[in-house]
């Protein structure tokens, strides 16, 4: 990948550490480019709209506006831009309001390094990642809410899913990656992200996290 097509990543914490620890590994990997850092959500609106990143690692609890905030107003502007919540606490609320805001990610400020590039990867990727055993029961309740920001795709199945699609729909509702999922059906990571693609296909979504949500409106996974 050349430096024109590296992964453009922002940072937006309220504390400097942070800020300098994950910028220093963002800053030294071939394929991201650090194009900006924010310590708070004002700030991170409107460094967003004059770098457009690709990734924004977005902390939750910070002055003058709030991470949630700060997702909503940079997505309504730039709804290309995927959006991780980076937080120290695996907390439900956090989780469900992130994902309403239109968060593609939910990561842990203890998450070892490679984690966190992995995840940056993944979601400029177009995936979903929702690592903490929280996630399914969150989207099962972003799946019933009235309130939901992006809603579900509504068209019907143009063709039924196959018995394997239907079992890898519902790891995905458990919010395991394409290698967990490989892991646990005995099957090559390869040949999920195939059956994901098709997946998504059949469903019309347009990522994971929209896959998972229709699935669960409609009864394809628990």
């Amino acid at each position: 990948m050349n430096p024109s097509t590296t992964i453009q990543v922002m940072l937006v914490d309220d504390q400097t550490l942070i800020r300098q620890g994950f910028g220093y590994v963002i800053g030294v990997q071939p394929d991201m480019t650090l194009v900006g850092e924010a310590a708070d959500g004002e700030e991170a609106v409107k460094l967003a709209l004059s770098t457009k990143p690709d990734v924004i690692l977005m902390d939750v609890q910070m002055p003058r506006m709030t991470g949630i905030q700060a997702t909503q107003a940079i997505l309504a502007q730039r709804p290309q831009t995927k959006i991780v919540i980076l937080t120290t606490f695996n907390d439900e609320a956090y989780i469900y309001e992130g994902i309403r805001a239109g968060a593609v990610g939910y990561l842990l400020k203890d998450a070892d390094t490679e984690d966190m590039l992995e995840t940056v990867r993944a979601v400029y990727r177009g995936e979903a990642v929702f690592r903490t055993g929280l996630a399914a029961h969150v989207l099962t309740k972003l799946a019933t809410s009235s309130a939901a920001a992006a809603p579900a795709p509504q068209a019907e199945l143009v063709e039924p899913l196959t018995p394997r699609e239907k079992d890898i729909l519902q790891e995905m509702a458990y919010g395991l990656r394409n290698d967990q999922i490989a892991a646990k059906l005995f099957i090559s990571e390869g040949t999920v992200k195939t059956h994901v693609h098709h997946i998504l296909q059949k469903l019309g979504a347009e990522d994971r996290t929209q896959a998972v949500v229709y699935a669960l409106r409609n009864g394809l996974a628990q």
